[in-house]
C-alpha cells in the first residue's frame, strides 16, 4: 500500500513537473533586442569555447540543465533542439533547456505507466516493457516540436505575398528599407504578426550594429523557408546593385500569391484521397450495420422459428 502511494505521489509530481514545463515551453514572447544580445552572447561563447577545453552556461537552473545534458555528450542533441524551437518562433533564452525537462518528464511518466503495469512481472519483463516507453518519451515530444515548426512556417509562408506587397508600396512612397520594414511591422503586427516579429528582428538587429546581409542571413536561418531565402537575396543584390526594390518587390509578390493559389489547390485535390481512409473505416461500417441489420435480424428470427416448429 505505501508504495503504491508513493508511486501514486511521483507520478503525481512528474506530471505537474511536465505541465508545467509545457506550459512555459509553448508561450513564445517576442524580443527582438533580447535575441540580439542573445546572438551576441552565443558569438563570443562559441569564440571561448574555441579557445577553452570545456562549454560554459552560466549559473542558474536552465544552464545547469543544459551544462548536465552537454557533458554527457548531448551537444548535437542540444544544437538541434535550438534550432528547431527557433524555427517555431521559440526564442526565449531557457526554451532549450525547458524542452530537455519537458521531454524527460514524459520518459519519466511513460516508464513509470510501465513498471505499475509490469508490477508483478519478472526483472526481464520490467526490462523489455521499458523499451517502448523511452522511444515513445523520445519521439513525441519531437514530432510535438515539429509540428510547430510546420505551423509557424505555415504562417509565415502565408504573410509573405501581403507583406511583401506592403514594402513595395512603403518603399515607393520614399522611406529607406529599415523605415519601410518598421512601418510594415506595425502595420502587419495584428494582422501577421510572426513575421512581423521577424522584420522587426532584422532592423534591431541592423541597429545593434550588424551588417544587413547578416541579419538576413539570421532571418533565413531562424524561419528556414526559402522564399524568405530569395526575398534576403533580392534585397541585398538590390542594395548592392542599386536597382529598384519596390518594382522587383511587386513581381515577387504576385510569384508568391500565385505559389500559394496553387498550393491550395494541391490541397483540395488530395483532400478527396485523404477522406477515402475515413469514409471507408468509419462510414462505411455503419451504413453497412444500418441497412443490413434489420434485415439479418429478421432472417434469423424466421430461421429460429422455422427451427423451432
Amino acid at each position: 500500500m505505501l508504495l503504491n502511494l508513493l508511486f501514486f505521489l511521483a507520478v503525481a509530481a512528474t506530471l505537474s513537473t511536465l505541465l508545467w514545463s509545457g506550459m512555459q515551453l509553448f508561450q513564445p514572447k517576442e524580443d527582438p533586442l533580447s535575441d540580439r544580445l542573445d546572438e551576441l552572447q552565443r558569438v563570443a561563447g562559441k569564440a571561448a569555447a574555441a579557445r577553452g577545453p570545456k562549454r560554459s552556461f552560466g549559473g542558474g537552473f536552465w544552464e545547469s540543465i543544459l551544462f548536465l545534458v552537454s557533458s554527457v555528450g548531448g551537444e548535437d542533441f542540444l544544437r538541434d533542439v535550438d534550432k528547431s524551437l527557433r524555427q517555431a518562433g521559440i526564442r526565449k533564452r531557457e526554451a532549450t533547456a525547458m524542452y530537455v525537462l519537458f521531454n524527460l518528464s514524459v520518459i519519466l511518466v511513460l516508464m513509470g505507466g510501465a513498471l505499475y503495469l509490469q508490477r508483478d512481472g519478472s526483472f526481464s519483463d520490467k526490462l523489455l516493457a521499458l523499451i517502448a516507453p523511452v522511444l515513445l518519451g523520445y519521439l513525441l515530444p519531437r514530432q510535438l516540436l515539429y509540428r510547430l515548426v510546420a505551423r509557424y512556417k505555415s504562417k509565415l509562408q502565408e504573410a509573405l505575398p501581403d507583406t511583401i506587397d506592403l514594402l513595395g508600396i512603403v518603399l515607393s512612397t520614399g522611406l529607406a528599407l529599415d523605415q519601410a520594414m518598421v512601418r510594415v511591422s506595425e502595420e502587419m503586427q495584428y494582422i501577421y504578426p510572426e513575421l512581423a516579429n521577424e522584420f522587426y528582428t532584422v532592423v534591431m538587429q541592423v541597429k545593434a550594429g550588424q551588417e544587413r546581409g547578416k541579419a538576413f542571413n539570421a532571418l533565413v536561418r531562424r524561419t528556414g523557408i526559402d522564399d524568405i531565402k530569395s526575398l534576403a537575396s533580392m534585397i541585398i543584390q538590390s542594395e548592392r546593385f542599386g536597382t529598384s526594390l519596390s518594382r522587383a518587390l511587386k513581381v515577387y509578390a504576385d510569384e508568391l500569391r500565385m505559389r500559394r493559389r496553387l498550393r491550395a489547390e494541391s490541397s483540395i485535390a488530395k483532400a478527396g484521397i485523404k477522406m477515402l481512409f475515413p469514409i471507408i473505416i468509419f462510414i462505411f461500417p455503419v451504413l453497412f450495420a444500418i441497412t443490413l441489420g434489420p434485415a439479418m435480424i429478421t432472417v434469423m428470427r424466421g430461421l429460429s422459428g422455422g427451427i423451432g416448429r
